[in-house]
This record gives structure tokens, sequence and C-alpha cells, in this order.
């Protein structure tokens, strides 16, 4: 399973992009494409259109990963070891989520998520 970050769902629109092409060979693969809820939170603030949404929700053969308890818990855990920097909470959240559910983050903003690697993290790097 592979979790999308935002800006993949938000490169998606632009045909051609590296994410575009990236998200199209993954799913001729069959793999499980899904976003957490803090994602989907992320994108849906937009400025998306209803169609960027439809098309959002077309390829996310896995869904939209539920933010609970537990999800708190290890983004809390997350925070603490790195720093505890403001700017650093979604991505706690979204790092949290895919790291419960064994997934790879894909995103183009690599940087974001370093810090979460020697914690379990996976990241598979898209270009734009």
């Amino acid at each position: 399973m592979i979790h999308l970050d935002a800006n993949i769902l938000i490169r998606l629109s632009v045909p051609g992009s590296g994410a575009a092409k990236k998200v199209r060979k993954w799913l001729l693969a069959g793999e499980t494409l899904a976003v957490s809820a803090p994602t989907w939170f992320e994108y849906i603030s937009g400025p998306v259109t209803a169609q960027d949404i439809l098309h959002a929700e077309a390829i996310l053969t896995g869904g939209v990963a539920n933010f609970e308890k537990e999800h708190s818990h290890q983004a809390a855990d997350l925070f603490n070891l790195t720093g505890r920097k403001r700017a650093m909470k979604l991505d706690c959240m979204i790092a949290a989520c895919a790291l419960l559910q064994r997934a790879k983050i894909a995103t183009t903003n690599v940087n974001d998520f370093l810090p979460f690697v020697p914690h379990g993290l996976a990241i598979e790097a898209v270009p734009i």
C-alpha cells in the first residue's frame, strides 16, 4: 500500500506531470493507493474543483484511512521524537497513518518526511 501526500493529489490535475505518470504506473501494476484523513483534509481545503475531487477519489483504491486514537498517539510520539516543531504537526499525523498501515508515503516534498525515516517511515519520492 502507498499513501499519497496531498501534493501528489494536487499534481494529478496536471496532465503529463511526474505525479500523474507515477500514479498511472502504480494503478496499472495493481498497487493499492490511499490517503490519510489528515491528507484528505489538506487536499480538499483547496483550492480544488469538484471534478478534481472526483478524480482523486477514483484513484484511491484504498480509500481514505481514518484518523483515530492510536493514530493520535503515534503522531504525538513522532512530534516529540522529531523536535516538537509546530509546523510539522500535520506531517506527524500523515506519517503516523502511513506507519500504522505499514504503507509508504509518496510525496514530491521528501524533506517534509525525512525526520520520520529513523522511526520507520518509508518514503517514495515522486517527481513533480
